[in-house]
């Protein structure tokens, strides 16, 4: 048996499927709802994603816009994740307190697609990690302990957020396979990490090559100083012409 918990509860395969057919659905459509897109097109009037890197997450909006609208992306990011691991562990636990575990674990894969690549918003989402760590904490604190602990410690001392990021997304299988030890749930979050991982190949390759950018508060672009026209002093310039007017072309005087 591919999961020791789907033994354990004993659940037919018509009950389980139909189970992971609704928990994936909602999940998905939960993570559509992509904070960044949402406020700075329809509050802003500016999509995040015509800005910077054009990711569609949290740092990219951060950095473009900064203001407390951050903390507007902040929360629907975190509670769409939070509402389809809690209706995903509602769902299992009518079916079998066995399969809480294992649905948590599909229902944050699936609101990570919908965040990464969301139908509503042309497939153009972020890069799950603000749901992704919300999901983390839902699962187990030794889970949320390893991620979120290795990735506050190397973002805060490099300032490299993408590096903490990647830790969370490596980290995410091998915390989850020790502390489950359950092939399925392993599977899942092997594609989580993945998936996290592919959306930052791009920031890899700089952090390779040194080129990547720190993290950094906000600063509002300084406003351009308004260009001085010289004065012209007086004798200079063209000669008058006997009229008390400057001399010039015939077609000028014309």
């Amino acid at each position: 048996m591919l999961s020791h918990m789907i033994q354990q509860s004993g659940v037919t395969g018509g009950w389980l499927a139909l189970a992971a057919l609704g928990t994936a659905v909602v999940s998905y459509f939960l993570g559509c709802f992509n904070g960044a897109v949402v406020v700075s097109r329809y509050i802003l009037r500016d999509d995040v994603r015509s800005h910077g890197s054009g990711n569609a997450g949290l740092t990219n909006f951060y950095r473009t816009f900064g203001g407390p609208l951050t903390l507007a992306v902040i929360l629907s990011d975190v509670l769409k994740a939070v509402i389809a691991v809690l209706f995903s562990a509602w769902i299992a636990g009518m079916l079998s307190p066995a399969l809480v575990p294992l649905g948590k674990y599909w229902a944050g894969l699936f609101c990570l697609l919908g965040h990464m690549y969301p139908c509503t918003f042309q497939f153009r989402g972020g890069k799950g990690i603000l749901s992704g760590g919300a999901i983390a904490l839902m699962m187990d604190w030794r889970v949320a302990l390893v991620v979120w602990g290795g990735f506050l410690i190397l973002a805060g001392v490099t300032k490299y957020v993408s590096l903490g990021s990647c830790w969370a997304g490596l980290s995410f299988p091998f915390v989850s396979g020790f502390v489950y030890q359950d092939t399925l749930v392993t599977l899942l979050a092997i594609v989580v990490g993945g998936l996290i991982l592919w959306k930052h190949r791009g920031n890899i390759v700089r952090l390779v090559t040194g080129t990547e950018s720190k993290f950094a508060l906000h600063k509002k672009a300084a406003q351009p100083e308004p260009e001085k026209v010289p004065l012209e002093e007086p004798g200079q310039g063209a000669e008058p012409d006997g009229t008390g007017q400057p001399a010039g072309t015939e077609e000028e005087k014309e």
